[in-house]
This record gives C-alpha cells, structure tokens and sequence, in this order.
C-alpha cells in the first residue's frame, strides 16, 4: 500500500519527489538526534539495573516521538518559506504546488516511508538469525505483525501530516496536540508486545480516526466518498 502511494500519487511529479526526499532526510535527523541522546543516557547509566534500563527505553521512545513532531513543524515553516519562492518565480503567481499537497507529500508520506523503511531493515537483520521465532512458546506471528505494524505507522504519519499543517496554517493547536498525543499514544501501545493485540487493535483505530478526520479537513464529503465507491464522475 505504501508503493502504491508512492507511484500513483508523487511519482509522475518530479516536485513532489525532491520533497519527498527532503522530508524523509527531516525524518533521519530527528531519529540521529533522539538516538544520539538515548545512547549517551544509557552509557552513562548502570546497565545492570533492568528497571532502570527499561525507563529510558520508554523515555527514549516519547522523546523521538516528540523531536518527530518538532522537525515536523521545523520542516513546515521552511515549507512556507519555499511556496513564497515558488510564488515570486512563477509566471501566473500562483504556486505549482500547495500547501496540502506538501502536508501529504512530505510531512507525510516522506516521514512514513523513511520510518518504514528502518522499521522494516531492523526486522530483517533480526531475520538473518540465530534462532526460530516461537520455539519457546512465544508467538510465531511476530514478523507477521510487525508488517501491519509498519504499514500503520506509515499511514498515520500519511494523516498526521495533513493534520499537523492543518492546524499550524489555521493555528488550531489542538490539532496539533492531538497529533502529538496520538503519536505518543501508538508509540506507547508498542510496549503491550508480544501481547500484539494490544497495539495493533488501538493503533489502527487510531488509524481510521485519523484518516476520516484528514479525509474532512482536505475537503472530503460523504457524498464524494459515496461517488468515488461507485464510480461516478
């Protein structure tokens, strides 16, 4: 589904994709700070002590969560700044692309793919071995799972960036802070493994919350819903 949005959606428009990308490398830093500060915080405490250990695991998870969200909207105001230059360049004032299509292109599926893209590359090397995945007793499903896992996670990112500019065009911060609290929200369901269930059934809830909500703010209505399920014009 995520290739799919990809080629069906930014791949015919050179713009989108050089957005795209420099969304993604947005996404990339966030995830080198938040790991750089995680590591330190963890070599400078006592690996012996697991409760310990498990605190900053969980503390570095909600603070990538939140420097996420913060390159988010960092990445947002250089946007604005870009569609004043694509405005002055362009012959007809207007700009070749808005700040919706930017919202679903980079903050978007660009944060998406590329937290995809490491979830999916960390699974496989687990993949490469030793061991049998279930042989003690635990789920066998774990791979299973983990790719729903990683496509929801892309189509929220997909949603929230919609959202999140969204509220900061219209500055309705609870929009915003919504988006935060969702994100920390599916982040947190993640610590519930190996009981999956336990993140899965609420993130894609969350999911299907977040798309009706982005679906309503870009201007979608029932009775569009309802024309593009049968096919009409």
């Amino acid at each position: 589904p995520a290739l799919g949005l990809f080629l069906f959606t930014i791949a015919h428009d050179p713009l989108r994709i050089i957005i795209l990308i420099a969304g993604a490398f947005f996404w990339l830093a966030s995830l080198l700070l938040s790991s750089l500060i995680w590591f330190i915080t963890v070599k400078a405490s006592n690996p012996q002590d697991e409760p310990l250990q498990k605190g900053l695991l969980i503390f570095g998870v909600m603070f990538s969560v939140l420097l996420q969200e913060a390159f988010r909207y960092l990445y947002y105001k250089l946007l604005r700044k870009a569609i004043e230059g694509l405005v002055a360049l362009s012959e007809d004032g207007c700009s070749p692309i808005s700040i919706q299509q930017m919202a679903y292109a980079v903050a978007g599926v660009g944060f998406g793919l590329m937290s995809g893209a490491f979830s999916m590359i960390n699974l496989l090397a687990d993949a490469l071995g030793p061991g049998t995945v279930g042989i003690h007793g635990d789920s066998q499903l774990y791979f299973l799972t983990s790719a729903f896992m990683t496509m929801v996670l892309i189509f929220l990112h997909t949603f929230w960036g919609i959202l999140f500019f969204h509220g900061c065009e219209h500055r309705c911060w609870w929009e915003i802070t919504a988006v935060i609290v969702m994100h920390l929200a599916v982040s947190g369901s993640t610590f519930c493994n190996p009981l999956y269930m336990g993140s899965l059934v609420p993130s894609y809830l969350l999911m299907a919350t977040a798309a009706t909500w982005a679906y309503l703010l870009s201007g979608g209505s029932a009775q569009n819903l309802r024309r593009f399920l049968l096919c009409k014009s």
